[in-house]
């Protein structure tokens, strides 16, 4: 007979909040001292546990991608944006203005929290197989994002089916982490005129996409 596996909830909920913590102290560290800077140490120094504790948390290139998830989305996980609660409320919007209004805002304050997250995954393609593995799976899920979004204003009859894939490419470009670092990080602008412009760009998309469609 095997043993029986025992089971406690306050034990189960103790383990989330250390890895909370671990993922959130390692989102610190990554941001502030980029990918290659950052050890194991470090994050257990960040976070108050042990260093073996973040070893079972999961291995470096992991916990890059679950910070950037919980930075970004709010938690962790392979499930579409358009699924966690806040996004999937926006979306419901009836008003194609309301909708995208609260749809950048919900990106210009992701690509925010995230920015120093988005450089570190950069350098961690290029020095770390198993990280640049994991950031391009992260893209993938990030294109997958894109396609919906371009399924959903395919579905406002804002744009021709097919010409979805190109709108995704575009949406993507427009919306993305180097966008923001440019203008934000590089060419100072602020948050407020970099929430503008993306305003602007997105129109400009959506009146081509109207043009196309008349």
């Amino acid at each position: 007979m095997s043993p029986r596996r025992y089971s406690s909830p306050l034990r189960e909920a103790e383990a989330a909040r250390t890895r909370a913590r671990i993922v959130s102290a390692a989102g610190v560290r990554f941001a502030r001292d980029g990918y290659a800077a950052t050890t194991m140490k470090a994050i257990a120094e960040e976070a108050g546990v042990s260093v073996q504790s973040v070893h079972l948390a999961g291995s470096k290139s992991a916990l890059l991608i679950a910070a950037f998830e919980l930075s970004f989305a709010g938690d962790e996980g392979e499930h579409s944006l358009s699924e966690r609660p806040q996004m999937a409320d926006i979306m419901a919007r009836e008003s194609v203005d309301d909708v995208l209004a609260g749809w950048l805002d919900y990106v210009a304050a992701a690509n925010a929290r995230t920015a120093g997250l988005s450089r570190a995954m950069v350098t961690a393609g290029e020095v770390d197989e198993t990280a640049a593995a994991a950031v391009a799976d992260l893209n993938r899920r990030r294109r997958r994002d894109m396609r919906l979004a371009a399924g959903w204003a395919v579905s406002r009859r804002l744009l021709a089916e097919q010409a979805a894939e190109q709108a995704a490419d575009e949406i993507s470009f427009v919306i993305g982490p180097e966008a923001y670092d440019f203008f934000v990080v590089q060419a100072g602008w602020s948050q407020r005129r970099y929430r503008a412009w993306l305003e602007v760009a997105m129109r400009g998309l959506m009146g081509r996409w109207a043009e196309a469609l008349s």
